[in-house]
């Protein structure tokens, strides 16, 4: 990985939407879901039926992280045997109750990436300085984006039913033409500024195979190209929300670079990333009723100067 290209040679041309919503937008893209937009999910609700999309937190067979995160650790603080010491806690009536906390990584869970979360060549998202990272993004934070929230019509593109598989692949690739196409034989074109919501199931081999998913760890995802990036910016597309733990081809086959488009995407279009949903539920009714678009919902915490935040979305069709 060492030989390969640096991000500012490969993406000097790469389009931008730095200044386009002024020069202190921290939402980017997300700038496009527009009261038009959040009516236009509306029209997909069909059925009133609701998924929600985040990945239980803590859970007992193991919580899928980026290399390098622990999971969460849920602690237990009170609980009835608290009330089994003689100091314990007292109040008119005899009330007990329970109390716990977790510590965990804002982005160890099903979450969304702050705009500001990467960068290179020393500016972040609409060309904020990197040093305004320095102690908590002081800009382009999830805080704007949970202020914010999140609406507009989703559209589920189901790559590894389409593909004839269980799960994508260690490393396997898509591109934008593999999106339109799965849409197309979905029977639901995607639309400009839809919310992309694409299945690879591949976190189920985490589940399968323990510890032993990190080993050689590349996930599958959309691989780079300028064509893929200006096919973003010509639809418009907002939030990208996947079942993986980073939305991309974890290192680019064809230049070695790891994350291409978190710059490509996020840092330079301002497209947000939502990363570790859980679609299983939400693919199996799809794939029954052939109804692939829903409205979206979705806010993240809005914690202080934080690179990202946990979330479980909503999906309603």
């Amino acid at each position: 990985m060492t030989d390969a290209i640096s991000l500012e040679e490969l993406l000097k041309d790469s389009p931008t939407n730095w200044g386009k919503w002024g020069a202190d937008d921290e939402v980017g893209a997300l700038n496009y879901l527009t009261k038009d937009e959040v009516l236009r999910g509306i029209k997909s609700v069909q059925q009133g039926e609701v998924f929600t999309l985040q990945r239980l937190i803590n859970d007992p067979k193991g919580d899928p992280v980026w290399p390098g995160r622990s999971p969460a650790e849920r602690t237990m603080i009170l609980d009835e045997s608290t009330w089994d010491k003689d100091d314990a806690p007292q109040f008119p009536g005899g009330l007990h109750y329970a109390d716990d906390k977790i510590n965990a990584f804002l982005q160890g869970s099903t979450q969304y990436d702050a705009l500001g979360h990467v960068w290179y060549g020393g500016k972040l998202w609409n060309g904020y300085d990197a040093r305004t990272t320095i102690g908590g993004m002081e800009k382009a934070s999830v805080a704007p984006i949970g202020e914010r929230g999140v609406v507009g019509r989703g559209i589920l593109l189901d790559m590894a039913r389409f593909r004839g598989k269980e799960t994508l692949d260690k490393g396997e690739t898509y591109t934008h033409e593999d999106l339109v196409a799965c849409a197309e034989a979905q029977g639901t074109p995607i639309e400009k500024r839809d919310i992309l919501v694409i299945r690879t199931n591949f976190l189920q081999q985490f589940f399968d195979q323990g510890d032993s998913f990190y080993e050689g760890f590349n996930e599958p995802g959309l691989v780079y190209s300028p064509e893929l990036v200006q096919w973003f910016q010509d639809m418009e597309i907002p939030n990208l929300v996947t079942d993986t733990i980073a939305n991309e081809v974890t290192y680019d086959p064809n230049n070695g670079v790891a994350l291409v488009l978190h710059n490509a995407l996020m840092r330079n279009l301002g497209v947000t990333l939502t990363e570790i949903a859980d679609l299983e539920k939400l693919a199996s009714s799809c794939a029954d009723d052939k109804q692939y678009t829903f409205l979206y919902t979705a806010a993240p915490l809005k914690v202080h100067r934080a690179t990202g935040s946990p979330v479980n979305p909503v999906a309603i069709k």
